[in-house]
C-alpha cells in the first residue's frame, strides 16, 4: 500500500470514531453524554460509564444472550508506574489515556466495555500477605472470571535497553485458541494504516507475563511503542497519535466481533 492510499485510510478511519454524520464531533457526544450524567448523579449512584454505555449508539451492538463484554486493561496504576520514557513520561499514564479513548469508542458504537482501572489506582488490601502488585495484576485477571463472554485487551508499552527499536506489538495467550486471531487483526491493521514498515509478528506469551499466562478467555496484550526509542516516545506522548492508535485497536476488534457474529 502507498502512502497517500494509506493515510486516506487513516484519515476515514479516524473520522468515523471522532465524528458524527451530522457533523457533531464525537468528542461534543461524549461531553453532552458527560454533562447528562453528572446532571443524573444527583439521583443516582450509577457510574459515568454506566451513563455512557446506556446512551451509546448502538451502532453496531453483539446483541443477543450471549451479550459480549469487552476488558479493557490499562497496564500498571498507582505506585506501579511501569516504564519511564525517554522525556520522563511514565507508561501508566499514556496507558490509562488510550485505553480510556478505546473504551469510548467501544461505548459509542454500542459496545459493553469494562475498565480495570478508570484512574491512577491499584486494586490491593493493605492487610494481604501478597504484595500490591501481585494483588493488582491478580486482581486484572480476576475480573475476566465475572463476565461469561468477554475478551480480555491489555494496554502496555514496551521499553528496551537499545533505543533503536521501535513498533507496536501484540502478545497473545495461549489458553483459548481465539487469542492468536485477535493479535493478529491488530497487528496487521497497525501496519496496514499506521506503521507501513513494522514487520513485527504476533508472539504468544509465556508465563512471564500473568495477564495472559492466567487468562482463560481470549486475552491479548498490545505494548504500543517503545519508551526507550525518543521519536516513538514523543509520537506516543502526542494526543491525536493515542486516538489513531484507540481507533486501530477499535477497527480491528471491531472486524473480529463483527466476523465472528456473522459466523454464528
Amino acid at each position: 500500500m502507498n502512502h497517500k492510499k494509506q493515510k486516506n485510510r487513516i484519515k476515514r478511519l479516524f473520522s468515523r470514531f471522532y465524528e458524527v454524520r451530522s457533523g457533531v464531533s464525537f468528542v461534543a457526544c461524549t461531553a453532552m453524554i458527560l454533562v447528562c450524567s453528572v446532571l443524573i448523579s444527583g439521583f443516582s449512584e450509577r457510574s459515568t460509564q454506566d451513563i455512557l454505555t446506556e446512551n451509546a449508539l448502538n451502532v453496531n451492538s453483539f446483541t443477543g444472550s450471549d451479550s459480549l463484554n469487552i476488558i479493557i486493561d490499562p497496564g500498571h496504576g498507582g505506585a506501579d508506574g511501569g516504564a519511564t520514557g525517554a522525556n520522563g513520561v511514565l507508561e501508566k499514564d499514556l496507558n490509562l489515556d488510550l485505553s480510556l479513548k478505546l473504551r469510548d469508542m467501544l461505548l459509542f458504537h454500542g459496545y459493553r466495555a469494562v475498565m480495570t482501572r478508570e484512574d491512577d489506582s491499584m486494586h490491593f488490601s493493605e492487610g494481604s500477605p501478597l504484595s500490591k502488585k501481585v494483588q493488582d495484576t491478580k486482581y486484572r485477571v480476576d475480573l475476566t472470571k465475572g463476565y461469561e463472554n468477554c475478551i480480555f485487551v491489555s494496554i502496555h508499552m514496551n521499553k528496551f535497553v537499545s533505543p533503536k527499536y521501535s513498533g507496536l506489538q501484540v502478545y497473545y495467550s495461549q489458553n483459548d485458541p481465539e487469542s492468536i486471531e485477535i493479535a493478529k487483526r491488530i497487528q496487521t491493521l497497525t501496519r496496514e494504516l499506521l506503521q507501513c514498515e513494522n514487520d513485527r509478528k504476533v508472539k504468544k506469551a509465556d508465563s512471564t507475563i500473568y495477564v495472559l499466562d492466567k487468562a482463560t478467555v481470549p486475552a491479548v496484550l498490545v505494548e504500543c511503542g517503545f519508551l526507550s526509542n525518543e521519536e516513538e516516545t514523543a509520537l506516543l506522548c502526542s494526543n491525536e497519535y493515542r486516538k489513531l492508535l484507540a481507533s486501530v485497536i477499535f477497527e480491528a476488534l471491531d472486524g473480529y466481533i463483527s466476523e465472528k457474529s456473522t459466523d454464528k
